[in-house]
């Protein structure tokens, strides 16, 4: 089962390492990743696997997300079936 993450805010110092070490520490694997920074505006998208996460899809969820307000970022995971579903026409 893959799921989409999508991290974006100001650009400082840790994103990537916050965001990665959650993922590593209950076990999701990262498949594909791109990330860039547009004027000192940071975005990043991931597509992982989430069959050995060790954790619930929520409390995955609950966890980027409570990363995020404490770095002042938008971080968002969704299921790539739902993603899929809403950016098609």
């Amino acid at each position: 089962m893959k799921a989409v993450i999508t991290v974006l805010g100001n650009d400082k110092v840790g994103i990537i390492y916050n965001v990665t070490k959650i993922l590593a520490e209950t076990g999701v694997n990262i498949l594909d990743i791109t990330q860039t920074i547009l004027q000192g505006y940071f975005s990043m998208v991931m597509i992982v696997d989430i069959e050995k996460c060790t954790v619930k899809f929520e409390e995955l969820q609950n966890m980027l997300k409570d990363k995020g307000v404490e770095m002042d970022l938008q971080i968002r995971v969704q299921h790539k079936q739902i993603f899929d579903s809403m950016h098609t026409l």
